[in-house]
């Protein structure tokens, strides 16, 4: 059963086809601090990652994101960005659940505002 989760299913780690890439082509260049594992190939022309878990991009942190992308040439592995005050840790992608953002005046909030330039109409 496992070599069919492992075909078939690309959200939960790395199907058989990205196993056999990475063990192939792919070095090793780093892990972030959430168990991800980013690889290049030999000529560094193609730069992508293993999530540890569940597949969500929002997972990456920016330092990496600017490695995979090309932003920068080194890894953070081996020249850290500086850390910038207004930064937050990373969160989950939380849409959809209970958790997720509702602005004011949005009918999910659990106390919705209450709109006093508006007047339903209602007819005569």
């Amino acid at each position: 059963m496992w070599i069919v989760y492992r075909l078939l299913t690309w959200w939960n780690g790395q199907t058989l086809g990205t196993q056999l890439w990475t063990r192939r082509h792919g070095s090793a260049v780093g892990e972030d601090e959430q168990g991800n594992l980013y690889y290049q190939t030999a000529g560094g022309k193609r730069r992508w990652v293993i999530y540890n878990g569940e597949s969500d991009a929002s997972r990456v942190p920016p330092e990496w994101h600017g490695w995979l992308h090309f932003t920068y040439d080194e890894p953070p592995t081996r020249g850290a960005l500086p850390h910038k005050a207004w930064q937050r840790p990373h969160v989950p992608n939380l849409t959809g659940t209970p958790g997720a953002y509702h602005p004011a005046g949005s009918l999910y909030r659990a106390e919705p505002l209450k709109r006093r330039d508006y007047d339903a109409w209602r007819p005569e």
